[in-house]
């Protein structure tokens, strides 16, 4: 699936079964409660925190998602095309940073 097909796709599934889009604020706000839920996965899963009995169920992938939901719909209500502006920070990153990363002993 495209990222301009994502975002056809998140926006129909609003205006059919999600009313509307929460405001900017809110939807921010629920950006960083998923990131915060995949932050716990990682920190307990991959990272040296021991993991709860609780949170054994939660599935990375699905959190990954809701992120990306979230993200899509933020993009989607400020009129913003994830599939350009991902080009064009790539090429922003790309122009700045293409020997940075290879030069660095840090990374060999």
């Amino acid at each position: 699936m495209k990222i301009s097909e994502a975002q056809q796709l998140v926006d129909k599934w609003i205006k059919e079964y999600g009313v509307r889009y929460f405001n900017e604020l809110t939807n921010t706000a629920m950006l960083m409660e998923e990131v915060g839920e995949v932050a716990r996965i990682m920190a307990r899963r991959y990272g040296e925190q021991s993991e709860k009995e609780s949170d054994k169920q939660k599935k990375l992938d699905d959190e990954l998602a809701d992120v990306l939901f979230v993200l899509i719909c933020i993009a989607n209500q400020t009129g913003i095309d994830l599939e350009e502006s991902l080009k064009k920070n790539i090429d922003k990153k790309t122009g700045r940073d293409k020997d940075r990363h290879l030069k660095n002993e840090k990374l060999k």
